[in-house]
């Protein structure tokens, strides 16, 4: 093999690792629930706090939970968290997952004036270099990926945020525990 076709691969296998998306509970089921999330959106924040009380308890052995960016125009810092969030995600999905639900959990706090330092903030508290974490939002690569997620959302007719879709099912905005969990136990089910 060539040493150009090495390089090729290389490059290309580190483009798709860049690329995978971010999956919680059991990456290999096959009931896949697509959560189209803006970092900055208060109904974003309530189903966080029900996927980690509720849904995850219940069904994170036996569903993946795939997060999906879609940041609303309306929301002045949610694609800069979008960004982030990818930034961090490729240091390690874990860490990319807790990104998510600290600016989930922090958003009263959070301005547009305060947004780079709190993401420093998260970066130093996490042994990551800061002046990294701030510079990637300026990444077009990590903005990019963002905006591939928000084009198949729009292209799936998502609107608002949460939309969590299951087995094809849309729960938009105010989900119910009840409801989701009815459809993720039909769909565990096979019906």
């Amino acid at each position: 093999m060539s040493a150009k076709l090495v390089l090729a691969l290389l490059a290309s296998a580190a483009g798709l690792a860049a690329q995978q998306p971010v999956v919680e509970g059991f990456a290999e089921s096959t009931v896949r629930v697509l959560i189209y999330e803006d970092l900055q959106c208060p109904d974003c924040a309530e189903f966080r706090r029900m996927m980690d009380e509720k849904i995850l308890p219940r069904y994170a052995t036996r569903v993946a939970f795939v997060h999906r960016d879609f940041p609303l125009a309306k929301h002045a810092w949610a694609r800069k968290a979008a960004v982030a969030a990818r930034f961090f995600s490729e240091r390690k999905p874990e860490l990319g997952l807790a990104y998510r639900r600290r600016t989930l959990a922090g958003i009263a706090e959070t301005t547009v004036d305060n947004f780079n330092e709190r993401l420093a903030q998260f970066a130093r508290e996490n042994h990551v270099d800061p002046a990294a974490a701030v510079a990637a939002l300026d990444d077009t690569r990590l903005a990019s990926l963002v905006e591939r997620d928000y084009q198949d959302g729009v292209a799936r007719g998502v609107v608002h945020t949460p939309t969590v879709l299951v087995n094809g099912q849309a729960f938009i905005e105010h989900i119910s525990f009840e409801e989701i969990s009815g459809a993720l136990d039909d769909a565990l089910a096979g019906r």
